[in-house]
């Protein structure tokens, strides 16, 4: 799909020519302005970099469960920003009878899939498991992480499997029902 292009219709300019106080004709396009993370830092971090709360390091330009050096710089990474902040990038609704049924079974693949997740990539991390008007619902702090575990419940279970992207790809919402 070329730069600047969108698949979504309501998005496309018109192709027509505007012109402004007499300047020259450009096309109509829509004006996007930058969507900003507040978790995700505009420059890199230092190296080495240590979260004092759940003990990940900032090395060779990526976060990881290795042991900081000494003298690391203290900072609290983007994950427990979110957990502490009830903040998620990521909803799982899980429901239906089926569910209901088995939910320890599920609910123990959810865990599995975020062990996994969170052995290579320290900052994909559930931050809560809940149950609210018969429906049960995971939060994470990335995108990738509720993703992945909507997957697998879907290729083990089957089911019905929809998600919903949020600002810039910044919030998934995925609902799974069986």
């Amino acid at each position: 799909m070329p730069r600047g292009s969108s698949n979504r219709t309501n998005q496309h300019s018109t192709g027509r020519h505007t012109r402004v106080a007499g300047r020259p004709g450009r096309k109509n396009r829509l004006i996007r302005s930058k969507r900003h993370d507040t978790y995700r830092i505009r420059g890199k971090w230092p190296e080495p970099t240590r979260c004092p709360v759940c003990k990940a390091a900032f090395l060779k330009g990526r976060w990881t469960w290795e042991p900081a050096p000494a003298g690391a710089v203290e900072v609290t990474c983007p994950a427990c920003r979110r957990i502490a902040d009830q903040y998620p990038a990521g909803i799982l609704t899980l429901e239906g009878p089926f569910f209901d049924a088995h939910r320890a079974e599920l609910l123990n693949l959810v865990q599995n899939v975020e062990k996994a997740e969170k052995s290579t990539h320290p900052l994909e991390r559930i931050i809560t498991i809940e149950e609210q008007d018969g429906q049960t619902r995971v939060t994470t702090t990335g995108v990738h992480l509720t993703r992945r575990i909507s997957e697998a419940l879907f290729r083990s279970y089957e089911g019905d499997l929809s998600y919903q992207y949020g600002d810039g790809a910044k919030l998934i919402r995925s609902f799974w029902k069986r």
